[in-house]
This record gives structure tokens, C-alpha cells and sequence, in this order.
């Protein structure tokens, strides 16, 4: 759901960079789980918080002091899948989409989600395989088919690496 990214003042706020949409929605879940690099997890209450700028700023039980708020910068942020709100036909949570398989519709195996990028017209897929791939998640024109184990994209394999083959630099 997103990071620490830093503390705010001296009295245990913290920084934290969302990718949920909007940013602030991330602290209308009141229970988080924080996980640090060395994937231990801890058990967090959200006390309250309120967006600032590109971020957002929390208060979390417990942390009084701006020490306590600095243990805690650059640990992942996770909610329980249970706390999200349930999405409409034809909607999904990024978080659904990350680790499915991305075939094309001709069976081709393009790889697996590893993450979304948000874009101004609409969201892509970052998908790992044999090369890391961009495409575009535009339901109906470009994703066909998501379930629960792939998603089926009309997606012509080669498209950039023809385009950037057939062009001459000086063009």
C-alpha cells in the first residue's frame, strides 16, 4: 500500500509515500502491518493521519517521539485484504493483478506482473519474462481476460523492438 518515507516534526508522526488512490485513502485503514528488510512485521493502529503535498502524514499508536517514528522509515506498508472495500465487475486492485501470469491471445507467455505504473490516460503492467514489458491495462482494447490466475492481453509481441530495429537513428 505504500512506505515509510520519513518522520514529520518531533511529537512521532511519519511520512508516508501511497500508492493508494487517493493517496490519503491509505488511512482509512485503521490496521496496518509494517515490514522491514529483513521481512520482520510489526502490528500497527492508525491514529490519524491527513495528506500533505505528494505525501501523506500518520500518526501511529504507540509512537510518541520522533525517535520511534525514525525506526520505522523505509518499512514497507501491508493491510490486511480483508480491510479493502470490494471492487465492481470489470475492477481490480493493483494488488490482485501483481504476480498473474500475462499471456497473449495467441498463447504466447509474456511473463508475470510485477508491478503498475500510474499513467495520465490509464494504468500499464510492468511484466517480467524473458524481457521486462510495458503494456497498456485497457480493458477490452488491450486486456481481454483477467481471472485469477492470468490475464489475457491482444498484445503484439515484437511491436517495440520491430519499430526500434526499423529506425534510423538519424530519423
Amino acid at each position: 500500500m505504500g512506505y515509510v518515507s520519513g518522520v514529520q516534526g518531533v511529537s512521532g508522526w511519519i511520512r508516508v509515500f501511497s500508492y493508494s488512490e487517493p493517496r490519503e485513502q491509505i488511512v482509512n485503514y485503521r490496521q496496518w502491518q509494517l515490514r522491514n528488510e529483513a521481512n520482520e512485521e510489526q502490528s500497527c493502529e492508525v491514529v490519524t493521519g491527513r495528506r500533505q503535498g505528494k505525501t501523506v502524514v500518520v500518526r501511529l499508536a504507540g509512537i510518541e517521539d520522533r525517535d520511534a517514528a525514525a525506526t520505522l522509515v523505509g518499512q514497507q506498508i501491508y493491510i490486511d485484504r480483508r480491510q479493502f472495500t470490494a471492487t465492481r465487475e470489470g475492477e481490480y486492485y493493483w494488488a490482485d493483478l501483481i504476480g498473474l501470469q500475462v499471456v497473449t491471445d495467441k498463447g504466447i507467455q509474456l511473463g508475470v506482473v510485477e508491478n503498475l505504473l500510474e499513467t495520465g490516460a490509464h494504468d500499464v503492467l510492468i511484466i517480467e519474462g524473458k524481457q521486462r514489458r510495458l503494456v497498456p491495462f485497457v480493458m477490452g482494447e488491450v486486456v481481454k481476460t483477467v481471472d485469477d490466475k492470468q490475464i489475457v492481453v491482444d498484445w503484439v509481441i515484437d511491436w517495440v523492438t520491430d519499430w526500434a530495429v526499423d529506425q534510423d537513428p538519424e530519423d
